[in-house]
């Protein structure tokens, strides 16, 4: 019976850990903050000050635009998802993201565009 290997660390990897923003404060704080927009969403991008928490640190958001809560919820799952797959890879520690979800385009483009558009985006706000 093979023993279970802990999961690599951030330093091995140069992955972080991410957590979800959940103050109104933490949001309007990014609102202010960069912008790039992209077909399915929209970024909003802050470096955090000195002192402020560790990490990367994400929040989702979907308007009623969006549609229904049905409809708001399935654009936030697919965001959810695209920023697992790509933030603790290519995010850096320190900052605050904020995903937007967009009206018919978050629930319908395509999966691997919608990962590709969140590298751009992050490539962006990061030059």
């Amino acid at each position: 019976m093979s023993k279970m290997m802990p999961p690599p660390s951030a330093a091995s990897t140069g992955a972080f850990s991410v957590e979800t923003l959940r103050k109104r404060a933490d949001f309007l704080k990014a609102a202010s903050a960069r912008r790039v927009p992209m077909p399915a969403f929209l970024l909003q991008a802050r470096k955090r000050s000195d002192g402020e928490a560790e990490g990367i640190r994400i929040g989702y958001t979907c308007s009623k635009k969006v549609g229904n809560a049905v409809a708001r919820n399935r654009a936030k799952r697919r965001l959810r998802e695209i920023a697992r797959a790509i933030l603790p890879v290519e995010g850096q520690d320190g900052w605050d993201y904020v995903l937007i979800g967009r009206r018919d385009a978050t629930a319908t483009r395509d999966f691997a565009e919608m990962k590709g558009d969140l590298s751009r985006a992050l490539r962006k706000v990061h030059q």
